[in-house]
């Protein structure tokens, strides 16, 4: 039997329908829009699902755990807070750590799919190709310079599933592995960087198509050498991923992120780690310990020696919307799109993970006139 779904606005990445009502079959399908069908009164509006391409966790586990069991409840942590979709993401960690991780994450993506939870649709590689200098919390034992055979020995590991992958463009041997991944159709993001303009704009010719967590483990602006964070805001082509948790980064600072890189290129992200969605209290981000204190993680090891390091975030990919609306004034379709379309369009994935049409999954996340989060529908069931 089919259910129909009515609602005040329906925003897609093209249009914004006014009253529909939505038929989905019994397949959890779209079968048809309508506009201008809705009961009067209807508050509902309605989105696409969320694609979050760089988490590391969250229900009290990580990723790089990768069991079935892991996989599932981050899966489904992911799925309440309105992601449809998402790319788990690893942390720098030894070699063979790495190899078993990629290998449980791409069974669980190749394993038959639960129709109602977040899907894992590919791997983010962050690290170990990185800066020491901006390291953040990843393990500096652990830091290797980039190296074309070893990324071919993850992407084996993984079976082809890395979809994207964190470089710092300055280190020797960078701008190889930047054309060798984007070459095979795996996405280069700059971060974990130390790079003056000069050298993030050569990653930039050399492949790389987005920046990770912008402003977050990034050579500072500066007026005279505008560094990677620089080019990152200039460069009108390239992506940019922003945790909008109102900790990374100051409201002022996201205001003119969102300036700098408008409605196509800005970016919502995550970056959480395994205490996200848990009270606060201890867990740890790959191999390493984080304190989770005042919606701020840490790392354990820093905080004993007096030093604040973040680890990651306790951040949903709802409630960074909300936030981008309370943060900058965006309307609730601005906001929507950069945590959708702009990650799927990153990817190359628009079409499909965030498109709203007949024929495709009936994944919707539903909003109250206030533009914040109430449910998620995937294939038609709230997500509960």
């Amino acid at each position: 039997m089919y259910q129909t779904l009515p609602a005040r606005r329906l925003i897609t990445a093209t249009e914004v329908i006014e009253s529909p009502v939505i038929t989905i079959d019994n397949e959890g399908l779209i079968a048809a829009i309508e506009p201008n069908a809705a009961p009067a009164g209807e508050q509902a509006i309605l989105t696409a699902t969320f694609l979050d391409v760089h988490t590391h966790g969250g229900a009290n586990h990580d990723v790089m755990e990768g069991t079935p069991q892991a996989i599932a409840a981050v899966s489904h942590h992911h799925a309440v807070h309105g992601v449809g979709h998402y790319l788990p993401t690893t942390v720098t960690a030894p070699i063979d750590t790495t190899l078993r991780s990629l290998e449980g994450i791409a069974n669980a993506i190749e394993a038959p799919q639960d129709l109602h939870t977040a899907r894992p649709i590919g791997i983010h590689l962050e690290g170990p190709f990185i800066s020491h200098a901006k390291r953040g919390v990843h393990p500096p034992a652990d830091i290797l310079p980039p190296d074309i055979a070893l990324f071919d020995r993850f992407q084996q590991a993984a079976r082809g599933h890395i979809k994207l992958i964190t470089i710092a463009p300055e280190i020797p041997g960078a701008l190889d592995l930047i054309r060798h991944c984007t070459a095979r159709g795996v996405r280069v993001s700059i971060g974990h960087t130390n790079a003056v303009a000069s050298e993030a704009r050569a990653g930039i010719e050399a492949g790389a198509r987005s920046a990770t967590h912008t402003y977050n483990a990034m050579r500072p602006l500066d007026h005279r050498e505008p560094g990677v964070l620089g080019e990152v805001l200039d460069d009108d082509n390239l992506f940019a991923e922003l945790i909008c948790d109102g900790i990374h980064v100051a409201p002022e600072l996201v205001r003119l992120w969102l300036k700098a890189k408008g409605v196509h290129r800005a970016l919502l992200v995550t970056d959480s780690m395994a205490a996200a969605g848990m009270p606060e209290g201890n867990y740890t981000l790959g191999t390493f310990p984080v304190t989770v204190t005042n919606g701020r993680a840490l790392a354990t090891e820093d905080l004993a020696n007096g030093k604040e390091t973040l680890a990651g975030s306790v951040l949903t990919l709802g409630r960074a919307v909300e936030n981008l609306q309370q943060f900058t004034g965006a309307p609730l379709e601005i906001a929507s799109r950069l945590a959708s379309r702009n990650p799927a369009a990153m990817l190359g994935l628009e079409a499909t993970t965030a498109a709203v049409a007949p024929g495709l999954p009936a994944n919707f996340n539903v909003f109250d006139a206030s533009g914040k989060l109430q449910k998620t529908l995937l294939h038609g069931v709230a997500v509960l």
